[in-house]
């Protein structure tokens, strides 16, 4: 087959991706201002054009066979370039306007990602930021997709060649054990990590590298990871549970620093870390939003290098 013979449309990729999304050509039809015949027409063109059957019906409606999935990977990844070239134009026309989509991990989320979004809007206020929190699983094929500018948080090792991205490391930062202020643990000061396996701890969750290192740690001490326990990604809700009860969690340095209500155990996590930077697409046009973005994201990790160098989070 070959797609670039000029019969393939944005039509058919977009009728294409709203099938998917809708489960049945006449719920698809609806969505795009179709008729229900005109739809189906353009899903057998489609399919003529691909030589292979794209979808089986099912009771409720269509469902993407293994080739309909692989073509709406790619259609979905066509049509938000076009949204982004019209984003571009646009911001380039207006220098103002335009919309930036950011995935957020847990370690971009604290203090980095809020402090760049209000500088940014504080100079772009006509500028829309969405942010969609998440974990790497979920996160990066958003990003590949198209459905996603760019991730703040957590980086890991370089990218392979042949995944498509790109890292760009901003700061690193230490993790510390964190509990309420007036926690029992903190009346210790020779405290262990040991001691902490006898109250509940908040983990993250197994997606997580953050989670991978803190499981080796506890292996290599020879511990078995907290039976009594609440996995969570949500610092929010972290901290809820922190103040409500004697539960032990892993929280980034600078958090606890900027937090009254919170300290941190004298117990040093040598191998547990995190470095926080970006992962885009390479090769991937920047619009003017995402470029302002990116220049308020390194100026406030500037900021925070300088701190962290500084006096260390209270123990």
């Amino acid at each position: 087959m070959d797609l670039l013979d000029g019969r393939l449309k944005f039509r058919h990729l977009t009728l294409l991706v709203a099938i998917v999304d809708q489960g049945s050509v006449a719920r698809a039809a609806e969505t795009l201002h179709l008729t229900q015949p005109a739809a189906t027409r353009t899903l057998r063109e489609l399919e003529a054009i691909a030589d292979l059957p794209l979808f089986v019906r099912v009771p409720r409606g269509m469902r993407p066979t293994l080739y309909g999935q692989a073509l709406t990977e790619h259609a979905r990844a066509v049509l938000a370039e076009m949204r982004r070239a019209a984003e571009h134009l646009t911001g380039l026309r207006q220098g103002q306007d335009g919309t930036v989509t950011v995935g957020a991990l847990l370690a971009g989320t604290n203090v980095l990602l809020p402090r760049a979004v209000a500088r940014l809007k504080r100079e772009r206020p006509r500028l829309t930021v969405v942010v969609r929190e998440g974990t790497p699983d979920v996160l990066h094929p958003a990003l590949l997709a198209g459905e996603l500018d760019v991730i703040v948080g957590r980086v890991g090792p370089a990218p392979k060649e042949g995944d498509g991205l790109r890292q760009r490391r901003l700061y690193r930062e230490r993790i510390r054990l964190a509990v309420r202020s007036g926690h029992p643990l903190l009346d210790d000061p020779c405290v262990t990590l040991t001691d902490t396996l006898g109250h509940p701890w908040i983990l993250p969750v197994e997606q997580t590298a953050l989670r991978q290192e803190l499981g080796a740690l506890f292996a290599d001490r020879g511990l078995e990871l907290p039976g009594d326990r609440v996995e969570c990604t949500s610092i929010l809700t972290m901290r809820a549970l922190l103040l409500q009860t004697d539960m032990v969690a892993l929280l980034p340095e600078l958090v606890l620093r900027d937090d009254e209500q919170l300290a941190a155990l004298p117990v040093e996590l040598p191998s547990v870390g995190r470095t926080v930077g970006t992962t885009e697409v390479a090769h991937r046009t920047r619009s003017p939003a995402l470029q302002a973005l990116l220049q308020h994201l390194d100026e406030e990790a500037a900021h925070l290098r300088e701190a962290l160098c500084g006096p260390r989070a209270r123990s």
